[in-house]
């Protein structure tokens, strides 16, 4: 009597007996009872469990075998398969029992299948025994490679983080049967990202093996392969990467490019008048990157307030200025973060300084416009000389001077005294649709006093050129072609 690895009476008496399993290496394997164990074999069906392997290389591949204790071996019993897999996955020789598996099986897809089997007396038509039910389990076989469950990966880590900083832990999954030896025991290793960083191999766990600076590199691409069967020979792989990004800490101060700055000043200007900008640079990012400005002024004369957009330094006039009682002042300048973490004050130990010369002008001031910039439109192909648009200027003073204007950057447009611009040269917008140029004005009592104005002319489009096709097209046609006929390229 051949039967699998579990037997038990349909009395529900349990009963250890030879067996067989099939296995991926062989067909069968005999296993014997323990020495001095006998058995006595009543009438009766067995409980049968019978392995098979996932994969088949063969057309039908031998299971085992199903036997009633009441077979003589005279052919006159029938031996008949029911059940979800019966005839189509699994066929059994009605005259000995035995059972094939003839498809392919896929341990993934369903792992176990029972069955029942019937012995038919064929002299008498009827059953010898009620019907038994037993289990086929498909065993695994190391088919599957490993996959990672959460791609993509994205980690963020402070730069400069200490060695042995956890980043971020990938997590691969293997389809094959966990309790089957190693084919789905998994090794993570790391295909790039050396020397920066680190996996634990059984974990999946990825750490910070070398500090890292965000100023020089603020991305890495780490890429992972994890293999089963602990990544003994005839393991599957799979990879996936993980993006790790450095976020900034406050390692840098804010250093002044420029050890001397220069603004003027005019005496008439009134207080809070902002008299020009300093700038400071700090190679981190967001917060870590906002500072404030201070000056040393033994005179109480200017203030400085930081721009938070811009982060720059806004030199204002706290108090009146005197061309005749002094006509410049040398201060010095300071900025630090406005926030340093304790730990990072190691960084800021000492801030950085610059130097501001300001030049106080007398109270002839140079002409002013009435604009801080002019936009003025015009369409394109108008004749020469045609109106643009005016600019105006004024003294500021009481002689008020009067004023001369030109044009400078620019060969297309002329001014009069009047503060006119008109076209002097043809305007094309498909060769500009805007001109930039400067306006000067100057008082005609003191050449020395000018200022100037940007000014913005657009060239509006008109309708002046026709379709053009955008490539040359031959068209031939035979000489004997008849009305209506198409023409060909």
């Amino acid at each position: 009597m051949n039967c699998c690895l579990l037997l038990t009476f349909m009395l529900g008496i349990p009963l250890l007996w030879p067996f067989l399993i099939a296995t991926e290496n062989s067909e069968t394997e005999e296993v014997k009872p323990p020495e001095g164990i006998h058995f006595r074999v009543k009438r009766g069906w067995m409980w049968n469990q019978f392995f098979v392997p996932e994969e088949m290389n063969k057309s039908s591949h031998h299971i085992g075998q199903l036997r009633s204790d009441l077979d003589n071996g005279n052919n006159s019993f029938q031996y008949k398969l029911l059940g979800a897999g019966a005839g189509n996955i699994f066929v059994i020789d009605e005259r000995t029992g035995d059972i094939y598996a003839v498809q392919k099986l896929d341990r993934e897809e369903q792992s176990l299948y029972t069955l029942r089997a019937q012995v038919i007396d064929t002299t008498t038509g009827r059953a010898v025994e009620p019907e038994s039910e037993f289990v086929i389990r498909v065993s695994d076989i190391n088919d599957n490679e490993p996959k990672f469950l959460d791609e993509p990966y994205e980690a963020i880590v402070p730069e400069m983080s200490p060695e042995g900083t956890l980043v971020i832990q990938v997590t691969a999954s293997d389809a094959d049967d966990p309790s089957s030896g190693n084919n789905a025991r998994l090794l993570y290793s790391l295909l790039q990202g050396q020397p920066y960083f680190s996996i634990e191999p059984t974990t999946g766990v990825i750490r910070i093996s070398s500090k890292m600076d965000r100023e020089l590199q603020d991305e890495y691409w780490v890429i992972i392969q994890a293999k089963d069967m602990i990544g003994l020979p005839g393991a599957l792989s799979g990879t996936t990467s993980v993006l790790i990004t450095l976020s900034d800490i406050n390692d840098n101060k804010p250093i002044f490019k420029d050890s001397l700055y220069r603004l003027t000043v005019s005496e008439s200007v009134p207080i809070g008048t902002s008299i020009g900008k300093i700038m400071a640079y700090d190679n981190d990012i967001g917060e870590n990157a906002e500072m404030d400005y201070s000056i040393e002024d033994d005179s109480k004369t200017f203030d400085i307030i930081t721009n938070n957009e811009t982060q720059e330094g806004i030199v204002i006039l706290r108090k009146k200025v005197d061309f005749e009682h002094q006509n410049y002042y040398h201060i010095r300048a300071k900025v630090k973060n406005r926030q340093v973490d304790e730990q990072l004050r190691i960084y800021h130990s000492e801030a950085s300084t610059t130097f501001i010369k300001i030049q106080v002008e007398d109270v002839d001031e140079p002409p002013v416009f009435l604009l801080p910039y002019y936009i003025f439109e015009i369409f394109e192909g108008s004749p020469l000389g045609s109106f643009v648009g005016v600019v105006s200027a004024i003294d500021p003073d009481q002689r008020n001077s009067p004023i001369g204007y030109s044009v400078t950057r620019s060969k297309m447009f002329s001014i009069d005294d009047n503060g006119t611009i008109f076209t002097s040269n043809p305007l094309d917008r498909e060769i500009s649709a805007w001109y930039n140029l400067s306006v000067t004005a100057t008082e005609k009592y003191d050449v020395e006093q000018i200022s100037s104005v940007p000014v913005y002319v657009q060239v509006l489009n008109i309708n002046d050129h026709a379709p053009e096709f955008s490539e040359y097209y031959e068209i031939y046609v035979c000489e004997n072609a008849a009305s209506g006929q198409g023409l060909f390229f």
